[in-house]
C-alpha cells in the first residue's frame, strides 16, 4: 500500500488511519488463510511521526510435537519512526535500519517492510499447546490420548552384549529346572 503523506509533511493532518489488506510471501510448512488484515495509524506530533501498526494473519500448519493440525491467527506489533528521505543521513539510514520507514517523493510504501517483518517474525515451530507432550518415539502414538504401554526405560546400548550374555544364562538356568 502506497501512502500519500504530502498532506501531513505540510502539516495539513495529524494522524492518517490505516485499514488494509497484504497479501504476504509464503511461510514453509504452513498454509496462510488468507491476507494479513493491517490495522494502525501514522501520527504527528510536531514533526516526529510514529507508525503504529498490528497485523493479523490467519493459518493452518502441523505441531512441530505431536504433527496434530494448527489453525491460528498470528499477530504482529509494527512501529517504527516515520521519515523523509531528505531528513536522514545515509549514516542514520545504514545505522538505524530497522527504525525507519522512508518516505520517498512524497509516498510511503509498506508492503516489503510489513511482508518482511511478518516472515521473520513468524514462529519457526508451531505447537498445538505450550505443554504439547509430542508423540512417543517407540510406536508414534500422540501421548495426548494416554499412555501407549511402551516401555519408558531405555537400556543403554553399549550394554546389549551384557543384556544378551544375561538372557543366555537366564534360559540356561530355566532349562535346567526342567530336567
Amino acid at each position: 500500500m502506497k501512502l500519500d503523506m504530502r498532506p501531513m509533511l505540510r502539516g495539513e493532518v495529524e494522524r492518517i488511519t490505516l485499514d488494509f489488506m497484504l497479501t504476504p510471501d509464503e511461510v514453509d510448512g504452513v498454509t496462510l488463510k488468507g491476507d494479513a488484515h493491517i490495522l494502525g495509524e501514522i501520527t504527528d506530533e510536531a514533526g516526529y511521526m510514529r507508525l503504529t501498526l498490528e497485523a493479523s494473519l490467519p493459518y493452518r500448519g502441523e505441531c512441530a510435537r505431536c504433527l496434530s493440525t494448527v489453525e491460528d491467527t498470528f499477530r504482529l506489533q509494527f512501529e517504527r519512526t516515520v521519515a523523509d528521505e531528505k531528513t536522514l543521513t545515509d549514516e542514520q539510514m545504514e545505522d538505524n535500519v530497522d527504525e525507519y520507514v522512508i518516505i520517498h517523493d512524497g509516498e510511503l510504501d509498506l508492503d516489503e517492510e510489513l511482508r518482511e517483518a511478518l516472515i521473520l517474525a513468524f514462529p519457526m515451530r508451531l505447537l498445538c499447546s505450550e505443554d504439547c507432550q509430542g508423540l512417543c518415539p517407540k510406536c508414534g502414538k500422540p501421548r495426548a490420548e494416554g499412555d501407549c504401554g511402551c516401555p519408558t526405560r531405555e537400556i543403554d546400548p553399549r550394554f546389549a552384549a551384557l543384556r544378551a550374555l544375561l538372557d543366555e544364562s537366564d534360559e540356561d538356568s530355566t532349562d535346567g529346572d526342567t530336567k
